[in-house]
């Protein structure tokens, strides 16, 4: 169910837009929405209630060209996020953003602490990805991270598959080895714990890749896939229809919800009460002018 347009209010947006377009991560937070962007410099944030307009926080500095192409090429292209348990240095938590580490540009991540309330206490920290990455190119030739999920001590990096690269699949890394990068003392690149490959199925000749990823209190995993006609990791596609699936604790798919609509859908957050989860869900339509939604769903799990 469409529950919103993500609106911006003015002039919140550096490009004077009215909305945030290429929305690819989702996270609640006490009382509102942190979304990333895979083509802003900057964070959005919502109420998680009713339909007020959002606003932006920067993460890096400078700008981004206007120009589609350009932007593509300089955006630092973050694609996951995820919140962080709390620790000495976030004691009450942090937001993490990382890029997908497609290309050089897009290997920095950042780190926003929280405060009490689940707001955003105004500690940020960019960091180098380049250590927790070096590794994957071993285990996937076009490397796309496109979710994360912290859970158990462990980061769970997700990998997307596309047409010529079909393989989705998943990292394991201490937690301890995400941290060492954000406090920069991760120097030396560090092998993932395993990786395992997770087949979502096809759409006629059109694999479904994964976009984001949600953990499960239960130890599971949710994702969302879409099935977009590109064949690397670099350019986009027409998006063909769009799915989630609930994967068991060793990998593989438990169940698959296929969505109405063929929605490039890019982030996901679940709130889980019994054998239902209440998800939230953000849309890339790939075009400038277009909004973001925000859209509900209920699954039984």
């Amino acid at each position: 169910m469409l529950v919103r347009a993500l609106v911006l209010s003015q002039p919140s947006h550096p490009s004077a837009l009215s909305h945030l377009s290429a929305a690819s991560g989702l996270v609640r937070s006490g009382d509102r929405l942190f979304v990333v962007a895979d083509d802003e410099l900057h964070l959005g944030v919502f109420p998680a209630a009713g339909d007020a307009p959002g606003h932006l926080v920067r993460l890096f500095e400078g700008d981004l060209p206007a120009a589609k192409p350009a932007r593509k090429q300089r955006k630092p292209d973050l694609e996951a996020l995820t919140l962080l348990p709390p620790m000495p240095s976030y004691p009450h938590g942090a937001l993490v953003a990382l890029g997908s580490g497609s290309t050089p540009q897009r290997c920095r991540g950042i780190v926003l602490g929280l405060d009490a309330g689940g707001d955003l206490s105004g500690q940020r920290r960019i960091f180098d990805l380049e250590p927790l990455y070096r590794k994957l190119g071993s285990h996937f030739a076009e490397l796309n991270i496109e979710g994360a999920t912290i859970a158990s001590g462990e980061l769970n990096l997700f990998q997307r598959g596309n047409i010529g690269q079909p393989l989705n699949g998943v990292a394991r890394f201490p937690l301890t080895a995400l941290i060492d990068a954000m406090e920069h003392r991760l120097t030396e690149a560090i092998e993932p714990i395993d990786v395992h490959a997770i087949d979502l199925g096809r759409l006629g000749n059109v694999p479904y890749s994964i976009t984001d990823a949600t953990a499960l209190p239960d130890g599971r995993t949710l994702v969302t896939a879409v099935a977009e006609e590109t064949e690397d990791s670099y350019a986009d596609g027409a998006c063909l229809g769009a799915m989630i699936a609930v994967l068991s604790t060793d990998w593989l798919v438990e169940r698959r919800f296929v969505l109405d609509g063929a929605r490039k859908i890019e982030g996901v957050w679940a709130n889980v009460a019994g054998h239902r989860a209440e998800l939230m869900l953000v849309t890339d339509a790939d075009d400038p002018s277009i909004a973001a939604s925000l859209f509900s769903a209920t699954i039984r799990l």
